[in-house]
């Protein structure tokens, strides 16, 4: 078993989250922990309603020591910045310094989705990227984890019996597994504990 690494920026030079139903406060926790300076590039895809205009962004902006923007077509992977999935558009990794916003169906009836996201990180990032899961209710996000493990990245899933809505950790960790299942709190500390 290797060392602990004490940057996140070592460990991994991107992370992804997916949340749904009850995740605007789960995803809002966890931005409290990142430290400043962290080195990574943070992607999150809510489930949004694509009818309106969405102002998680600045929210999440109040509660996070990190930049956090909406995310922009073609934008640079910006390291230590965080960006949001804006409504009605999936999020995608397009290559290692670029992002992308699609159009294309939604997954699981839902655009943004999260299985996009995962899955084109996995294929950019490969064993750098690591995937957080949380509350949700629907099975979206499974095979985004399972393709993440598949390419040696790691995931950790929020514990379903303390998620506001089981359905969505309780699917990938059924479906894929996880390094490690985790509280919300468990997750905020292990984020803590890296050093920027």
């Amino acid at each position: 078993m290797t060392a602990p690494l004490t940057r996140l920026g070592e460990a991994f030079d991107l992370i992804v989250v997916g949340a749904s139903a009850g995740g605007v406060a789960a995803v809002r926790t966890l931005l409290e922990a990142f430290p400043a300076g962290c080195s990574a590039v943070v992607l999150i895809v809510l489930h949004l309603p694509r009818d309106r205009p969405s102002q998680v962004a600045e929210l999440f902006a109040q509660y996070c020591a990190l930049p956090v923007a909406e995310a922009e077509d073609k934008a640079p992977l910006t390291p230590g910045r965080v960006w949001i999935a804006p409504p009605d558009y999936h999020l995608l990794v397009e290559d290692r310094d670029t992002m992308s916003l699609s159009l294309d169906e939604p997954v699981l009836f839902s655009r943004p989705a999260i299985d996009p996201l995962f899955e084109s990180a996995a294929a950019v990032f490969a064993d750098r990227v690591l995937a957080i899961l949380l509350t949700g209710a629907s099975n979206d996000g499974s095979e985004g984890v399972a393709a993440i493990r598949a390419s040696g990245g790691q995931a950790w899933i929020q514990q379903p019996e303390e998620a506001t809505s089981p359905m969505m950790p309780a699917s990938a960790l059924a479906y894929a597994g996880a390094d490690a299942v985790l509280t919300l709190d468990q997750i905020s500390a292990r984020l803590r504990s890296f050093q920027p």
